[in-house]
């Protein structure tokens, strides 16, 4: 298949030109019509009203790799401190946990809540050099590391079957799947899919593996930080079709609205010169377009 076959015909809009450092991790919340997202670098929390455009943002303890929310209310951060219970009604952040305190240079990044309720998520090198990033999953059991050895760690998402767990290995190109049983424990690493850095304009190629989702067929969509938009992968691992966007670095999206079919998409300004941000000003901005097939619902954490 050639590429300009795969090119999807999605019109992608900017929503919120918030010019946002490391946007990050978008969200959709169907009791308050909303989609949540964070500004890693700049410690922020972002809440985009999808029905009347309204737009609101909150400021973390330190900076925050996601956002998830809980079946009691309200919501539970990642930041580079630990994981945070924030509360809306009042604004206030409270401690639940530190994750890495003998890791001082890690932070949290990316996270996902699964069909059961369990809280994953993954830790990083803040400078994106040493291999001190791990894979964690937070439940009534507590908090277990599932996998180490990573630089920047992204993901992880979920098959529709509960069967199958994706996770990213950034620097590596790579989308690493595992085998999923009901208890949540994870087995059979290998590689589902990775990006082709030959025959490509340097220094980054197609770009590198960001935020990882999975629809309601199984497919995986991939954002791609300086590759210009999303991937999205067969079940199979082959690659399907691509959504181009109008700047460089697509970090992750989420599926939306009453049908879950209207996606948004988080961006980031990080690692552009100002000949970049000159030529794609809009740049870190929250972007949507409509697809065709619906994503999965968002579960909510249940044991805090």
């Amino acid at each position: 298949m050639q590429d300009g076959n795969m090119v999807a015909n999605f019109e992608v809009t900017c929503v919120w030109d918030l010019k946002a450092t490391l946007g990050e991790g978008p969200i959709w919340s169907a009791k308050d019509h909303a989609v949540w997202f964070v500004d890693i670098k700049s410690s922020k929390i972002h809440r985009y009203d999808v029905s009347i455009g309204s737009k609101q943002s909150w400021t973390a303890p330190s900076p925050c790799g996601f956002i998830a929310p809980r079946k009691r209310g309200g919501f539970v951060v990642g930041c580079k401190t630990g994981l945070y219970l924030f509360e809306l009604k009042t604004g206030a952040f409270d401690l639940l946990t530190h994750i890495e305190p003998h890791l001082p240079g890690n932070r949290l990044n990316d996270g996902f809540v699964d069909a059961k309720g369990r809280l994953w998520f993954g830790s990083m090198d803040d400078d994106e050099a040493n291999p001190t990033g791990a894979l964690y999953r937070y439940d009534a059991r507590g908090l277990k590391k599932m996998d180490d050895d990573y630089v920047i760690t992204n993901g992880p998402a979920v098959s529709p079957d509960g069967k199958t767990l994706y996770h990213n290995d950034t620097l590596k190109k790579v989308i690493y799947a595992f085998d999923l049983d009901d208890d949540g424990e994870i087995t059979g690493k290998r590689v589902f899919a990775r990006l082709d850095t030959e025959g490509h304009t340097p220094p980054h190629g197609e770009g590198y593996m960001d935020g990882p989702v999975v629809d309601s067929a199984g497919n995986v969509w991939n954002a791609l930080f300086f590759g210009w938009g999303v991937n999205c992968y067969a079940p199979d691992g082959q690659l399907i079709r691509r959504v181009k966007f109008p700047v460089s670095n697509v970090t992750k999206i989420a599926f939306a609205g009453r049908d879950l079919k209207t996606v948004y998409a988080t961006t980031a300004a990080k690692g552009l010169s100002a000949d970049d941000i000159a030529a794609q000003p809009l740049a870190g901005g929250l972007f949507s377009f409509e697809a065709d097939i619906s994503g999965q619902p968002q579960y909510e954490i249940d044991h805090v």
